[in-house]
């Protein structure tokens, strides 16, 4: 299914761009062994690295990308199951300061990241092309399901370009 980028809020179409797959389970599944992969290759001792004053470790962007996929996951279900409520934002940046990911190993969170990615694998694939096309508010702004999908894809894909860019 081709991209609706009039239903996805303007500031994830830079993210939803980089997803090369037109169809949504691939775009997921296509994540989900690039990221690990990649994630795989970092040496241990780099996982604690910041690439300037201030930014994330390895490991703080790391826990980020599970955190927000999470999120977004809760977000699709609740727009599937037609629970109309507005959804909140969350702050990243509270997310990350209160993480502890000074206290996890690279295996763990490579763990904790592939459970939440199967996860999200098996929610998108339970859903049917209604609930895929339904819609709801979040952070104040339209979205549909299926670009939630697409968007985590991206997210993904923005945070590995993020790391072979300025981490390795």
């Amino acid at each position: 299914m081709p991209v609706a980028f009039e239903r996805i809020p303007t500031h994830y179409h830079k993210y939803v761009e980089l997803v090369q797959q037109t169809n949504l389970q691939d775009a997921l599944q296509q994540h989900v062994q690039d990221f690990d992969s990649f994630l795989s290759t970092i040496p241990e001792d780099k996982w604690n690295h910041q690439y300037a004053e201030g930014k994330w470790t390895i490991k703080e962007l790391v826990q980020h990308v599970i955190d927000t996929e999470r999120i977004f996951n809760y977000r699709a279900l609740c727009i599937a199951r037609k629970d109309d409520k507005p959804l909140p934002g969350f702050d990243e940046k509270q997310y990350a300061a209160n993480a502890k990911t000074d206290k996890r190993t690279k295996a763990d969170l490579i763990a904790e990241l592939k459970t939440v990615q199967q996860a999200t694998l098996t929610l998108f694939k339970s859903f049917d092309e209604e609930q895929l096309q339904a819609s709801g508010i979040v952070n104040g702004n339209p979205v549909y399901v299926a670009g939630i999908g697409y968007i985590i894809a991206g997210h993904t894909l923005h945070h590995k370009k993020i790391l072979q860019e300025k981490y390795l």
